[in-house]
């Protein structure tokens, strides 16, 4: 039963039945006796859910988050409302856990919000292979390369997550470090996790120090309490281990806190840096060393190249933002003895 169905079964026109269904005041009250009759006859149920989506489909974005604690994508969240505050268009932000499977939300999303496209904030490429070619909307991946994939309407905007986390590692094993611990992040639902811990374990590997030396922890989610209990058992199943490279700065902060709880000075007794540039490290005690990535840059970048393909048809391009390591005070040399 349609709104095509009520006009002929109540002999008004589709308009009218339209206005008699949204409540308009320009209704005979005939008209709205016989219509609603109708609708009461039939068990006539109007969809407005439907009407919501026509009204929505010209301007919105939908903003698919990966993670509810990840302190970065809510900062890029905020730079890119702020990017689109004076354009046509609204975003829609769905938050999800980590070990949600970003692109088969992306397919129930797209069918009821029907946006105009995409931008994912962390990404699983498993996820991608087997069920983005069910999307047709022109998408962004941001923090993760999509080049690989070779979707037409999949653009990506990142940073060198590996060559970036070879140089975290570095930053330790230059310092005197000779027991190291990775912490964080889990490989096997965010690809970034993956690269992350990939390339500080390359850069153990070619300091010619024994591979046991090395410890990986890899199944914290990018929050502050698992990053916590990440480095409090680091502690105690390695005691040996004088340095931590935290792939993110939520859970180096978390790391931070459980180092200090156990009477450890950090900076002095067990050095650590993080991954991303947050704010808040500056304002830590001690400061921490991180490597950061611009959120500014990922955002803009993101979002000119989402109304590129939108506005343009323009093609996917995959873009990579320049990553630097910031001094601060959580990285010195190990514990002498």
């Amino acid at each position: 039963m349609t709104i095509k169905d009520i006009a002929r079964e109540s002999g008004y026109a589709v308009g009218t039945v339209s206005r008699v269904l949204n409540n308009h005041p320009d209704v005979s009250e005939k008209a709205r006796q016989r219509v609603l009759a109708v609708v009461e006859k039939t068990g006539f149920i109007l969809n407005t859910n439907a009407q919501n989506l026509k009204q929505t489909v010209s301007s919105s974005i939908l903003v698919l988050v990966k993670g509810t604690h990840n302190e970065l994508f809510a900062a890029l969240v905020e730079q890119l409302q702020g990017l689109v505050k004076h354009s046509p268009y609204t975003l829609i932000v769905d938050f999800f856990d980590e070990d949600t499977d970003e692109v088969l939300r992306a397919v129930k999303l797209c069918a009821e919000k029907k946006p105009q496209g995409l931008l994912f904030l962390g990404g699983n490429a498993d996820n991608f292979r087997r069920n983005f070619s069910r999307i047709t909307v022109p998408a962004v991946l941001v923090t993760s390369s999509a080049k690989e994939l070779g979707f037409k309407n999949l653009s990506s905007v990142t940073t060198d997550d590996y060559a970036a986390s070879v140089r975290a590692v570095q930053v330790l094993l230059d310092r005197g470090h000779r027991h190291i611990a990775i912490i964080g992040g889990r490989p096997s639902f965010s690809d970034v996790s993956g690269m992350r811990f990939a390339g500080g374990r390359a850069a153990f590997a070619q300091s010619g120090l024994p591979a046991e030396n090395l410890v990986e922890y890899g199944q914290a989610r990018f929050c502050y309490e698992e990053g916590y209990q990440a480095m409090r058992r680091v502690l105690s199943e390695n005691p040996e281990v004088t340095a931590a490279y935290a792939v993110a700065d939520v859970v180096a902060i978390g790391a931070m806190r459980a180092a200090q709880d156990a009477g450890k000075t950090v900076g002095r007794d067990i050095s650590i840096i993080g991954f991303d540039g947050l704010t808040l490290g500056e304002f830590l005690m001690p400061r921490l060393t991180t490597v950061r990535q611009s959120v500014d840059r990922l955002a803009q970048e993101a979002a000119d190249t989402l109304r590129a393909a939108i506005e343009q048809g323009a093609p996917a391009r995959h873009v990579t933002v320049p990553f630097a390591v910031i001094e601060g005070e959580s990285v010195g040399p190990p514990p002498e003895g």
